[in-house]
């Protein structure tokens, strides 16, 4: 993303639109087995925000990453979500935001998922550094691309590995959550929402006959 995006304001009530996504998306368990990083200061639920104003990110609870785990967020959502002629990368929406909301929320569920984000980060970065003495971000999108297919592997022997596929399965799965609760992501699957329609023809007659079901819809 550029500076102009980076510090652009997100409204909240667009980050609470997205964690709505997110949370009916059934996003994974966090990580177990890396070193675990401090919980956000503000705990609790705390009140509802008032929806008629616009928060600047970190308004509400301080947010969590650093310079280095935002680059690495940016770029990993990116090889994830990346554009094509369904949509726009997920950084264009601002997904890597969303998700730096979503660790820094003081909420049971964000908190276990922080647990695993940020040390997946580190360790994502760690292991650009020992293949290719570069940062994740830094990398050819064929070097990150062959990270994130050693990842994707059904069986991993090492245990290191493991987890590390593990926080992968995590990160996508916020990361899915977000892109695909804003407009550009229901684009990308034909989503049209609570559009109203001017006639009712009843079910495709391909889902009646799949059902046994007889038309009784009249013109």
């Amino acid at each position: 993303m550029d500076s102009e995006t980076n510090n652009s304001r997100l409204p909240r009530r667009t980050v609470l639109q997205w964690f709505a996504a997110a949370a009916a998306a059934g996003e994974a368990s966090a990580l177990q087995g890396f070193a675990q990083s401090a919980a956000p200061a503000t705990t609790g639920y705390g009140t509802d925000p008032n929806m008629a104003k616009i928060y600047n990110p970190g308004d509400v609870w301080p947010l969590t990453f650093s310079k280095a785990e935002k680059n690495a967020a940016v770029a990993l959502a990116d090889v994830i979500l990346p554009a094509d002629d369904l949509g726009p990368a997920a950084s264009t929406v601002r997904v890597p935001d969303y998700l730096d909301e979503w660790i820094s929320a003081p909420y049971p569920k964000q908190q276990k998922d922080r647990e695993a984000v940020l040390p997946g980060l580190k360790w994502i970065d760690e292991e650009s550094n020992s293949r290719f003495q570069k940062s994740f971000a830094d990398l050819s999108l064929t070097e990150q691309q062959t990270i994130c297919d050693d990842l994707c592997r059904e069986k991993q022997p090492d245990p290191e590995w493991r987890k590390a596929a593990a926080f992968f399965h995590s990160f996508s799965t916020i990361c899915i959550g977000a892109y695909f609760g804003t407009p550009e992501g229901w684009k990308a699957i034909g989503y049209v929402g609570n559009t109203p329609s001017g006639i009712f023809t009843g079910p495709p007659q391909e889902v009646l006959d799949e059902l046994g079901l007889e038309q009784t819809v009249k013109d």
